[in-house]
């Protein structure tokens, strides 16, 4: 069973795997989105991570779609004071951008899509430095103030408009960031680790990474030379890693230990970003219930220090 941490000071209390919601309504239907969160739940996870616009970049999609499943499966199922649901504005083709108007009117669509009246952890999708940090955290305090929104968060920022903002939330005494989810994991870490970190670790606020799997190339799905067919191929992400030499080093190493643990690497993958300072929750999706054994186990199993080593240094 995954255990159970306090997200800051939120009064929120989120298990240490957050379920991505980018799937559902995608590559996932609803029936199989049904099936994913309801084991995700009887695996001890309570914290289900979604955005206005999934997944409206790719043909065939509309900007909501997961939030709308999530919204009728948490109706379905009767239990929304036992997850902690978390979504972002500022991305969606109608909402984009964050200033405060946009802010606000995105929120009720997204009450309205996952059918509850309030947004437990609410980030920011990506900064939007045409506005001013006031405005954008006065704008979110607005909400809080509301009930609308319980904490709130910040994704795609920063270091300078990261500490910006919580200085601001600080001397106005108005609602402050508790949480930080960038992307981060074995094949990328120079998009969290130095001043963004720096700034997290100083100011007390929980990581969230996304794309902790690398979009799933640290499953080891794509090998070097080895075409991969997948709907969920990004350009520059992970099929791109396959053919560089931190990549294959990467996988190299997973494999060996993943082997000699008798785990998936998707486990080993997860549990070493776990471990890094200031993480509290990665992020992973899984597209069907057999994928999600993988990512449940990563919590019980136990890396050495050597073994964080080798991978830390595979990475480098």
């Amino acid at each position: 069973m995954l255990a159970r941490h306090p997200l800051g000071n939120s009064g929120l209390t989120v298990s240490s795997l957050c379920l991505g919601g980018n799937v559902f309504g995608w590559t996932a239907d609803g029936r199989e989105s049904f099936e994913v969160l309801d084991a995700y739940v009887a695996g001890g996870g309570n914290f289900v991570d979604t955005a206005d616009s999934y997944m409206f970049h790719f043909p065939g999609n509309e900007a909501g779609q997961s939030e709308t499943i999530i919204g009728e499966w948490l109706a379905s199922r009767r239990g929304r004071d036992d997850v902690v649901v978390a979504t972002k504005v500022g991305d969606h083709p109608r909402y984009k951008g964050l200033a405060p108007s946009n802010i606000k009117a995105a929120a009720e669509e997204s009450l309205r899509r996952l059918g509850t009246d309030r947004i437990d952890l609410y980030y920011t999708h990506f900064d939007d430095e045409s506005v001013p940090v006031e405005d954008i955290i006065t704008a979110l305090d607005d909400l809080v103030k509301a009930g609308k929104v319980r904490a709130i968060a910040a994704s795609n920022i920063g270091p300078e408009r990261l500490s910006a903002s919580l200085a601001f939330s600080d001397r106005e005494g108005l609602a402050r960031y508790v949480a930080l989810q960038p992307p981060y994991n074995l094949v990328s870490r120079d998009t969290y680790e130095g001043d963004l970190r720096n700034v997290a670790r100083s100011e007390g606020l929980a990581c969230i990474p996304y794309f902790a799997l690398a979009s799933g190339f640290l499953t080891g799905k794509y090998r070097p030379g080895k075409p991969v067919d997948s709907v969920r191929d990004l350009p520059g992400l992970a099929g791109g890693y396959a053919d560089t030499e931190r990549g294959t080093k990467v996988l190299a190493a997973l494999e060996k230990i993943a082997s000699a643990k008798g785990v998936e690497m998707a486990t080993v993958a997860l549990a070493w970003v776990a471990r890094q300072p200031t993480v509290l929750a990665p992020i992973a999706s899984a597209r069907t219930l057999e994928q999600l054994p993988s990512l449940l186990a990563f919590e019980e199993l136990r890396l050495s220090d050597a073994e964080l080593q080798a991978l830390t240094a595979a990475s480098a």
